[in-house]
C-alpha cells in the first residue's frame, strides 16, 4: 500500500515537473521572442484561443477588431503559432504583388498547414495548396474553364432556372391568395439558392436544398422533386458547410488538444469522418462524370460544367487539344484526386461567401432608401419595367450601380475578414525584419474601412465607386484577396451577385423586418449572416 502511494506520487510528480518546464519554456520563448509586438497576452497549450472562445465567442472579426482597436496597426497573437497582424496597405504590399515573381504564395506554415496534412487536403486543389507547381496546375485549369464565355452562358443560364424555382417557391409560401406568411428568414433561402447554383455549375449534377427547404416550411404542398435526390443533395450541402465552418480548427488548435483535450478531439473526429464522407460522394460524381463521357458519341456535344471541362482537359475531347504547347508536365490530363481538390475548392468558395454578401447587400439597401431607390431605377431603366424575361450577361455589364452596391458592402463590411500569408524567406514586413516562417493575417476589415484609403470610409456610399475616374488606393480594396493568391472564381461571384439583385428587386419588394435589430452574424472562415427576417411583397 505504501510503495503505491510512492509509484504515485512519484507519477504526480513527474507531471509536475514536465509541466513547469513547458509552462517555463513556453513563456521563456514568448519574452525572448524577436521583434516584440503588443497583442494579447496567450496561455500555454491554447495561446489566445481562451480570448476568441470566452470574451468574443468564438467570432473571428470581433476578436480582430478588438484588438486592432485596443493594440493598434500591427499586433500579435497567438493560436497554435505566432501571427502577426497586418492592418495598413504599406504593410501588405510585398504580400501581394501580382507578378509571376511574387514568392509569397504559402498561405500556411510548416507547423501551421500540419492540421492540413493530416486532413490529407494540404497540396491539394487551390484553397489549401501549398506546393507551387501544382497550385499553378490546378488554377490554371480552374481558370480556364471558368473564364470561358460558355461557362458565362451556363451561370446566367442556371441563374435564371433556379431564380424561376425560388420564385414559385415564395408565391406558394408566402404570395399566393390568402397567404398571410410574407415575413421569412432570407439569409436561409440564399444559401439553399447559392448551395444548388454553385453543385450545378461546377458538377453538373443538381442540388435540391431550395426544394428541401420549402418542404420544412410548406404545410401541405411538397415540392415536385424525388425525396430521396432531395435528402441526398441536403446531407451533401450540409457537410460541406459543416467542413467549411469548422476548418479553422485545424489550422489554430494545436495537434496536441485535437488529439488529447476531450472537446477539441470530439470536434475533430467529427470532421475527420464528415471529410470522409465528402470525398466519396465526390468520388462517386467524378467516377459517374467519366461513365457518361465515354458514352458520348464524339460528334455531340458535352455540357459546360466545371468538371466535364477538367475531365476532358488534354484529352481528345478537349476542343483545344491540338493548339496546345508540347509540355507533357504541364499538358497532361488531370487525375482524379486533383480534379476532386479543385471541384471541392471551388464549391468551398463559391456558397457561403455569394449567400452571406446578397445578404449584407438586403440589409444595407433597407437602411439606406436613396440608395435602392437609385438601384431600382436602374433595374427598371434596363429591363423596362419586364419583371420575367431573363436576365442575359450584356444586362449585367449595363447594371453598373448594382455592381457598385456589391463593392461598396464588400468594403465596409467584407464577408472574408481576413486572410493569411506565410514568410517563405526571411524579409522585412511591416518596418521589422522577420524570419521564415513567420505567419501573416492581413486584416480586410480594417485595411477596408480605413480613412486614410477612403473619403467618410463609415459611409455606405456605392456612388463612390460610380465617379468618373474613381480608383481606389492600390491594395485597399481587397474583396476577393490579392497577389497571386486573389480568388479566381471572382468574375462568376460578381455576376451571380449582380444578377441576383437584379432579379429580385425587379419584382420584390423587400424590406426588414425590425429595422432597428443588429445585424446578425458568426464569423469564421466567412463572416455568416445567421438570420435576417424581411417582408416581402410584389412591387407595383
Amino acid at each position: 500500500m505504501i510503495s503505491k502511494l510512492f509509484e504515485n506520487s512519484d507519477y504526480l510528480s513527474l507531471i509536475v515537473i514536465t509541466l513547469i518546464i513547458y509552462v517555463t519554456n513556453y513563456y521563456y520563448k514568448y519574452f525572448t521572442r524577436v521583434n516584440p509586438l503588443p497583442g494579447p497576452f496567450p496561455f500555454p497549450y491554447f495561446g489566445n484561443l481562451p480570448q476568441l472562445y470566452i470574451l468574443h465567442g468564438r467570432d473571428n472579426k470581433k476578436f480582430f477588431d478588438y484588438n486592432h482597436k485596443k493594440y493598434g496597426d500591427l499586433f500579435e497573437f497567438r493560436f497554435d503559432t505566432r501571427i502577426i497582424a497586418l492592418n495598413r496597405v504599406e504593410h501588405v504590399v510585398k504580400l501581394l504583388l501580382a507578378s509571376s515573381k511574387n514568392p509569397y504564395i504559402k498561405k500556411f506554415s510548416n507547423k501551421d498547414s500540419k492540421g492540413f496534412h493530416e486532413l490529407g487536403i494540404l497540396n491539394k486543389g487551390i484553397l489549401m495548396n501549398q506546393d507551387l507547381k501544382s497550385w499553378r496546375y490546378n488554377r490554371h485549369f480552374f481558370s480556364q474553364a471558368i473564364l470561358s464565355p460558355k461557362f458565362a452562358n451556363e451561370a446566367t443560364h442556371w441563374i435564371n432556372t433556379l431564380f424561376n424555382e425560388l420564385d414559385s417557391y415564395w408565391d406558394k409560401l408566402y404570395l399566393k391568395d390568402g397567404s398571410i406568411k410574407k415575413q421569412m428568414n432570407i439569409s436561409t433561402w440564399f444559401n439553399q439558392f447559392t448551395n444548388d447554383m454553385i453543385v450545378v455549375l461546377l458538377t453538373g449534377e443538381r442540388s435540391y436544398t431550395m426544394a428541401g427547404y420549402f418542404n420544412e416550411l410548406s404545410e401541405n404542398e411538397k415540392a415536385d422533386r424525388p425525396s430521396a435526390l432531395i435528402d441526398e443533395t441536403a446531407k451533401f450541402v450540409h457537410a460541406i458547410r459543416k467542413y467549411f465552418m469548422g476548418l479553422l480548427m485545424f489550422q489554430f488548435v494545436s495537434p496536441f488538444l485535437r488529439h488529447y483535450f476531450p472537446y477539441f478531439k470530439n470536434k475533430s473526429d467529427d470532421f475527420i469522418q464528415n471529410l470522409n464522407f465528402i470525398n466519396q460522394r465526390m468520388d462517386s460524381i467524378i467516377k459517374r462524370r467519366r461513365q457518361e463521357i465515354e458514352n458520348t458519341p464524339l460528334n455531340k456535344p458535352l455540357p459546360n460544367d466545371l468538371l466535364t471541362s477538367t475531365i476532358v482537359a488534354n484529352t481528345s475531347r478537349d476542343v483545344n487539344y491540338n493548339n496546345k504547347p508540347d509540355d507533357k508536365e504541364v499538358m497532361r490530363p488531370m487525375t482524379d484526386l486533383e480534379i476532386r481538390g479543385i471541384i471541392f475548392d471551388g464549391i468551398i468558395a463559391g456558397t457561403d461567401t455569394t449567400a452571406n454578401s446578397i445578404s449584407f447587400v438586403v440589409y444595407y439597401l433597407a437602411h439606406y432608401p436613396d440608395v435602392k431607390m437609385k438601384m431600382l431605377d436602374e433595374i427598371d431603366r434596363v429591363f423596362q419595367d419586364d419583371k420575367t424575361r431573363p436576365i442575359t450577361e450584356s444586362d449585367v455589364l449595363n447594371l453598373k450601380y448594382c455592381e457598385a452596391i456589391a463593392k461598396e458592402v464588400a468594403r465596409i463590411f467584407p464577408v472574408v475578414t481576413s486572410f493569411s500569408r506565410s514568410l517563405e524567406k526571411p524579409d522585412e514586413i511591416g518596418g521589422y525584419q522577420w524570419p521564415a516562417e513567420t505567419m501573416i493575417r492581413i486584416n480586410v476589415d480594417a485595411i477596408h474601412n480605413n480613412g486614410e484609403y477612403w473619403d467618410d470610409p463609415d459611409k455606405f456610399n456605392p456612388d463612390r465607386w460610380i465617379i468618373e475616374g474613381f480608383e481606389p488606393k492600390k491594395n485597399s480594396f481587397i474583396m476577393f484577396g490579392g497577389g497571386l493568391r486573389i480568388c479566381p472564381g471572382r468574375r462568376l461571384a460578381m455576376i451571380e451577385l449582380v444578377c441576383l439583385m437584379a432579379l429580385l428587386f425587379r419584382k420584390y419588394d423587400i424590406d426588414l423586418l425590425d429595422k432597428n435589430a443588429p445585424l446578425k452574424t458568426k464569423s469564421g472562415v466567412v463572416t455568416a449572416c445567421i438570420e435576417l427576417f424581411v417582408e416581402i411583397n410584389l412591387r407595383n
